[in-house]
């Protein structure tokens, strides 16, 4: 079979990967280049990590991802996914079910009490009172590295073919054809939409109106002076500050320090540059003086506001099947990055109909839209 796949995001990458090794020719195209630096999913570094509260499913579909992250470092031959664990601040009567769920889960954790958050990350000013849960099998990938990598092996795979700089305008399932601009289109068995937040260009307005365009921002750091000693080894750190709304990415293999709130992510009604304001940057400089002993503009080498879509009501990806073999991923963001050998897979077994899809993952359970014949773009 012939796949024809538009978005060079994790998605569409990680789906043209599985299609290839599973025997079948694919073709993908890009905006720009592949992988695209504007795409949702390009950043230095994602985390990984198991624990969903209150949801078994996600928390065990999410320990399998961790396994599949892994296998796919041997694939590409190239080392992306550094097992740092990943520390989530919660407080201590919700301890016990998170550590159980966790452990039914297969994973691994430890509790830790204040004392112990002090004594172990002094970089870091908690909440007083706060404990935490430390999850082992997880850590942080290093996105851009791993996106590089999937480009270069469908390069170098005489069943891929990249098509960068040419931009998908629409899609006609019914004739099994991607249209492009400028004219011609691409034609295959099989189509994916994998456009991240492009997606409500391509899709029809009674369904499209229903994805939200969320626009986040980002601050990057370079710790200064003595104070950067303290940050190898750190894990991702989860629910930090006085809301709980906090969060950080710590430097990694060469990568700087990444810091944002939920109070930095707004809807906003299409997608435009990736420059963050003043007033974004000095809202997260604010939170992060109450969090990061020390913390000053100072310590700023970079900003980046990045988009994502998510579904209506209750957020998270969307797929929305437009035809027999026409798919689109019709949303994206953090939870479809760590989930994405999954969600890749699956996606491959319907485009194909190996009848090796299997019921949907985890997080896409009740997430699967079909639309009526012929209604895209």
């Amino acid at each position: 079979m012939r796949i024809a796949i538009a978005g060079s995001g994790i998605i569409g990458l990680l789906t043209a990967v599985k299609c290839v090794t599973d025997g079948h020719e694919v073709v993908l195209a890009d905006q720009a280049g592949i992988p695209y630096p504007g795409a949702a999913s390009y950043d230095r570094h994602r985390t990984v990590r198991a624990l969903h509260e209150g949801d078994p499913a996600l928390t065990a579909a999410a320990v399998v991802a961790h396994y599949r992250w892994a296998r796919l470092e041997e694939l590409l031959a190239t080392r992306f996914y550094e097992r740092t664990g990943v520390l989530t601040v919660l407080p201590g009567e919700r301890l016990p079910a998170a550590v159980a769920l966790l452990t039914r889960a297969g994973s691994q954790a430890q509790v830790l009490d204040g004392a112990g958050l002090a004594t172990r990350y002094p970089q870091v000013r908690f909440r007083p009172g706060a404990s935490a849960v430390l999850e082992s099998l997880a850590g942080v990938l290093r996105a851009d590295r791993l996106l590089a990598a999937c480009a270069d092996w469908l390069a170098a795979h005489p069943r891929a073919e990249l098509l960068p700089h040419h931009r998908v305008t629409g899609v006609d399932a019914g004739r099994g054809a991607l249209r492009l601009a400028g004219g011609g289109s691409l034609t295959g068995d099989a189509l994916l939409l994998a456009t991240g937040p492009w997606s409500r260009e391509l899709l029809p307005p009674e369904f499209a109106g229903g994805l939200v365009l969320h626009r986040q921002s980002l601050l990057y750091c370079q710790v200064p002076g003595p104070g950067a000693a303290a940050w190898p080894g750190t894990p991702p750190m989860i629910s930090l500050g006085a809301d709980g709304g906090a969060w950080l990415v710590p430097p990694v293999a060469g990568t700087p320090l990444k810091l944002s709130a939920t109070s930095a992510c707004r809807v906003v009604a299409s997608v435009g540059d990736g420059v963050t304001s003043s007033r974004w940057r000095d809202h997260l400089a604010g939170v992060f003086a109450a969090v990061l002993p020390g913390f000053a503009p100072a310590w700023l080498a970079d900003t980046r506001d990045c988009y994502y879509l998510s579904g209506q009501p209750a957020g998270g990806p969307v797929l929305a099947v437009l035809g027999e073999r026409a798919l689109s991923f019709a949303a994206c963001g953090g939870s479809s990055f760590k989930f994405a050998p999954l969600i890749a897979g699956y996606l491959a077994g319907r485009l194909t109909g190996s009848g090796r899809a299997g019921p949907a993952p985890a997080p896409l359970d009740g997430r699967i839209v079909r639309l009526p014949s012929g209604a895209a773009a």
